[in-house]
C-alpha cells in the first residue's frame, strides 16, 4: 500500500476496511492533510470499537478513507480525508455516497458530522452532498496558539 502519489486506474479503485498493516499508510496522509491529525491511537481506537474504517483504494494506491461511528437510527462521521495528490477529483463523493449506503445498511436515519467553521471547502463538498448546518459546537476543535475554534454541525437525511 503506497501513500504516494501515482495516478489512479479508475477501474481498480474499489474500497476496503482498514487493517493494522494499512496505519501506515493511512497516518502518513493524514499527517500531512491537517494541522491537528488523528494519532495512531486514535485509528486504533476507532477499529477495537467496531467503527467503519474504509479505505479507498486504487491499485495499491490509498486515495482516502473515512471513519464512522454507527448509533441508533444515525451514523456519525469522523474523519474523511482524500489525500491532498488526489484532491479535486471528485474521491470526497464518492466516499460520501459509499458512507450513506453504509448507513442506510445499518438502519441510519441520517448522518451526522462537524466540520471546522474555517473549513468552507469541506463545508461546501457536505452541502453539495444534501447535508445541511444544523447547530455550532463552541470551541470544538484544537486550534492555533492555543486558542479552540468552532465547528458547524451538519447533517443529512437518509
Amino acid at each position: 500500500m503506497s501513500a504516494m502519489p501515482q495516478s489512479p486506474d479508475a477501474t481498480e479503485v474499489r474500497f476496503e476496511p482498514l487493517t493494522p498493516d494499512g496505519l501506515d499508510a493511512l497516518m502518513a496522509i493524514e499527517e500531512i492533510a491537517y494541522s491537528h491529525p488523528w494519532t495512531r491511537g486514535n485509528f486504533i481506537d476507532a477499529l477495537a470499537a467496531g467503527y467503519q474504517v474504509q479505505l479507498l483504494m486504487a491499485g495499491e494506491q490509498l486515495l482516502g478513507y473515512f471513519v464512522a461511528m454507527p448509533g441508533v437510527q444515525e451514523a456519525h462521521l469522523l474523519n474523511i480525508t482524500v489525500a491532498p495528490a488526489f484532491q479535486r477529483q471528485g474521491w470526497a463523493h464518492v466516499m460520501l455516497d459509499a458512507l450513506a449506503l453504509w448507513a442506510r445498511g445499518q438502519g441510519a436515519l441520517s448522518l451526522w458530522l462537524e466540520v471546522r467553521v474555517s473549513n468552507t471547502r469541506a463545508r461546501q463538498i457536505y452541502e453539495r452532498h444534501g447535508y445541511r448546518s444544523v447547530g455550532l459546537r463552541k470551541q470544538y476543535y484544537p486550534g492555533t496558539d492555543g486558542r479552540r475554534e468552532d465547528a458547524v454541525v451538519m447533517s443529512l437525511p437518509l
